[in-house]
């Protein structure tokens, strides 16, 4: 196996991973700015929006090194060197191609691809993982994830697809090393980044942050 590169401190620190997802990435900058102004320091800028490196080399050097930038929906090889170019310091993929995942490890860098089943979680994790995406996470909630742990407790799963603020917590307890949240965090705020509408983003993430803090299984991860 690739030796595995280790978890981003920052996903380890906080257990959340905002993704930023938009048509373009206009709004982005701001967003990462009201995200981190409340505490959300692993951002995800997913390659589907239009503009995505751009605007992940501009996050990152904004907000500097306390904020960790990465790159969402990397499927290929080449997209991943292009991320890597443009400044990501960490690869999320929908799914798992073991390719595009030992060539990241190989280089250093922590890769989250997406996986579902025991199986696709297991290959994943072999092929140098830093974690392993739940995704799809909404498909199977949390009891998913806890009948995934627990043949296969030493891989760490973060869960992602579909989790909104309230269900946070609920993951976390079941045995996911972190979440990652889109949409019900950013609640349009990419499209309209007024600053009432950031103020009421840093406000989310502080909920959500606090939200994490109660959990059960509360701790830092990875450092």
């Amino acid at each position: 196996m690739t030796e595995r590169p280790a978890l981003t401190p920052q996903l380890g620190r906080t257990r959340v991973m905002a993704i930023l997802r938009s048509a373009d990435a206009t709004g982005l900058p701001a967003v990462a700015r009201a995200l981190a102004a409340g505490g959300i320091t692993c951002l995800e800028v997913t390659l589907t929006t239009s503009g995505a490196l751009d605007a992940l080399a501009a996050i990152r050097d904004e907000l500097g090194p306390e904020v960790t930038v990465g790159a969402g929906t990397v499927i290929t090889t080449e997209q991943a060197r292009e991320a890597l170019a443009a400044g990501a310091e960490f690869l999320v993929a929908p799914a798992v191609d073991t390719d595009v995942i030992r060539d990241a490890a190989g280089r250093g860098i922590p890769f989250y691809p997406g996986a579902w089943t025991p199986t696709e979680v297991s290959t994943a994790w072999r092929a140098g993982a830093a974690a392993v995406k739940l995704f799809p996470a909404s498909t199977g909630g949390p009891d998913h994830l806890r009948q995934l742990r627990a043949p296969l407790p030493d891989i760490p799963l973060v869960a992602v697809g579909g989790v909104g603020i309230d269900q946070a917590r609920d993951y976390l307890d079941a045995g996911a090393l972190a979440v990652g949240i889109g949409s019900p965090l950013l609640r349009g705020a990419d499209r309209n980044p007024a600053p009432e509408t950031l103020d009421a983003l840093t406000a989310r993430t502080r909920t959500l942050l606090d939200a994490i803090r109660a959990t059960s299984s509360h701790q830092e991860i990875g450092l």
